[in-house]
């Protein structure tokens, strides 16, 4: 390695009179050989990556579970920790009309693997991994997509040991969280900007049989300024082939997520097929008929979280069934999907809906003659879910895998047991770029979740140099002047005309790195806003957030392949995806 070398100068007497800002005590001017220091090769690595648990930022029980305590909460469930995969048999499960319902649909969306992949769900050994969200628009939050790529990863897992598997994202159209799916933020040149179409005119409308409307056309013509350059025409065009004033949320995202995955896609379930619904019906009646086991099967469980320490994700609701009913009130009104409540024995209500009181009979009508009509909570949707596919892994979200802990009561109800649930990986998406930042401001993907713009541009910027140097050569000149008066005691005048010469230099120096660092600051200041932009927008993680239009838009295809190479897929930490500028 390199080395800086100087000479020792030993100091003797003199009889010139010492300067005043010269101590007399000062030490030998002695530098020895000093090696320089090797660039750390993982500091960049540690940059890009966050510890989600020492940081806590994942849920108690995720955190438990991870930690391999308060599995015995998930029974008949099971936690499949990292690295690992399930040890039991695929649960024995009759998939053939399911699977053709799913090759026609995905058909229609035109995936280029229908045929291919429902045969492979039809066959029963078959490893079924699931996961999934409501249905965004312009694709959703990038998680979604982050979801589907640690399922596809999993389901490529199971195949290296010999397993037939098969991926189905279920597209959970049945719910009516308006707000959820009805915004999107994306990230144009000056931060990123949140597009909404607007309050909900419909609250208790599924949003699968919605239609976007015509501000619709006004969002797609705002993403086009945001996202505009390199292949954002490309990919936008793309988008707007299936995000239209007149399509349906699960339609559009099915199709959009198929064009964006390609051959890699899995198999998009929408949850309001007709099909789907009536291969549930037996399990949601049930549900009804074994209410009052369940209610109690609920009770014990919640107690049993709480007894733990542990917040229950869902709130509790006595007397109150995991089922929805769509319900019209009268031949004009619009649909509206309430919750199921008990009125004694035989009866029930549903929620909001005054003076209406039916007998379960009815109910259980309902569910022959409609199915469609009646949907599962979120209690009671991973059990549908499970017995409908014969799951063998789903990958799910810290919150989602919270409340498993409640939601495992159904699937004790209903007898079911072999579904293992593995929590998500999260991840943040950077191109080379945005990398390099990183690197070159040195700070971490935790300090831009923690850390103020000023304080991390002050500690990377540190003080003026020459101004921390001026006083270390100011000795350094002092300890100089013995050894030079020493060989003539005529140069104490050169001498002082050296120091102050230097010290004018040094003031000089010191005003153009002063001006120097001021510029930086400017710069640094705007990469570091960049940064905060992309990784935390609005101060949340990238892929809560950020539409996964946004990486389309930027990468095309590099980004599923990028994702599919480099996604870690332990939960417990957050480590970034880099895509080549």
């Amino acid at each position: 390695m390199e080395s800086h070398t100087t000479v020792t100068a030993n100091a003797s007497s003199s009889s010139a009179t010492v300067p005043s800002d010269c101590p007399d005590d000062l030490p030998p001017l002695v530098v020895e050989d000093a090696p320089m220091s090797a660039p750390d090769p993982t500091a960049a690595a540690s940059r890009r990556a966050l510890d989600l648990v020492a940081g806590e930022r994942l849920p108690a029980l995720p955190r438990a579970f991870l930690d391999g305590r308060e599995h015995d909460l998930l029974a008949p469930l099971h936690f499949l920790a990292p690295g690992e995969l399930p040890t039991t048999p695929a649960p024995a499960v009759d998939r053939v009309a399911l699977a053709a319902a799913l090759e026609r649909a995905n058909a229609s969306y035109g995936h280029p693997r229908a045929d291919e992949l429902a045969a492979r769900l039809a066959h029963p050994s078959t490893r079924v991994v699931v996961t999934g969200q409501q249905p965004g628009l312009f694709g959703g939050p990038l998680m979604g997509l982050t979801k589907t790529i640690a399922a596809l990863r999993q389901a490529r897992a199971f195949e290296a040991r010999g397993e037939r598997a098969v991926v189905v994202f279920w597209v959970a159209t049945e719910d009516h969280d308006w707000a959820e799916v009805a915004q999107t933020t994306l990230l144009g040149t000056d931060g990123s900007e949140a597009l909404s179409l607007g309050d909900d005119l419909a609250p208790l409308l599924p949003v699968g049989m919605r239609t976007f409307g015509d501000g619709l056309d006004e969002l797609a013509d705002r993403a086009a300024d945001l996202l505009a350059g390199g292949r954002a025409g490309d990919r936008l065009t793309a988008a707007r082939r299936w995000y239209r004033p007149d399509t349906r949320f699960g339609e559009a995202f099915s199709r959009f997520m198929i064009d964006l995955l390609g051959e890699q896609a899995p198999l998009y379930l929408d949850s309001m097929l007709p099909e789907v619904k009536r291969l549930q019906a037996p399990w949601m009646r049930r549900l009804v008929e074994e209410r009052a086991a369940l209610d109690d099967a609920l009770a014990r469980q919640h107690e049993a979280v709480e007894a733990r320490g542990h917040a229950l994700q869902v709130q509790p609701q006595p007397g109150v069934s995991p089922l929805f009913l769509l319900h019209a009130e009268d031949d004009e009104a619009a649909p509206a999907r309430r919750r199921i409540e008990w009125r004694g024995d035989d009866r029930f209500g549903l929620r909001g809906l005054d003076g209406f009181e039916r007998p379960v009979a009815e109910l259980l009508e309902i569910l022959d003659d409609n199915p469609s009509a009646v949907s599962p909570g979120v209690l009671a949707r991973p059990a549908i879910q499970d017995a409908l596919l014969g799951t063998s892994l789903q990958v799910l979200g810290p919150a989602e895998l919270s409340y498993m802990a409640q939601a495992s009561a159904v699937h004790r109800q209903l007898g079911l047991d072999g579904t293992w649930s593995s929590l998500r990986p999260q991840t943040v998406v950077l191109d080379a770029r945005s990398a390099g930042y990183l690197d070159e401001l040195e700070v971490t993907l935790g300090d831009l979740l923690t850390t103020p713009h000023d304080e991390l541009i002050a500690r990377r910027l540190g003080a003026d140099p020459v101004a921390v140097a001026r006083s270390e050569i100011d000795r350094m000149m002092c300890r100089l002047r013995q050894p030079v008066l020493d060989v003539d005691g005529s140069l104490e005048s050169p001498w002082r005309k050296t120091r102050d010469s230097i010290r004018r230099s040094l003031d000089t120096l010191s005003k153009k790195t002063t001006a120097a660092i001021a510029r930086r600051h400017e710069v640094w200041l705007r990469r570091l806003e960049q940064l905060q932009h992309l990784v935390v927008p609005g101060g949340s993680l990238q892929e809560r957030r950020l539409s996964t239009l946004v990486f389309d838009a930027r990468h095309g295809d590099a980004l599923v392949a990028a994702l599919l190479d480099q996604l870690d897929l332990d939960p417990r930490r957050l480590r970034a995806v880099i895509l080549d500028d």
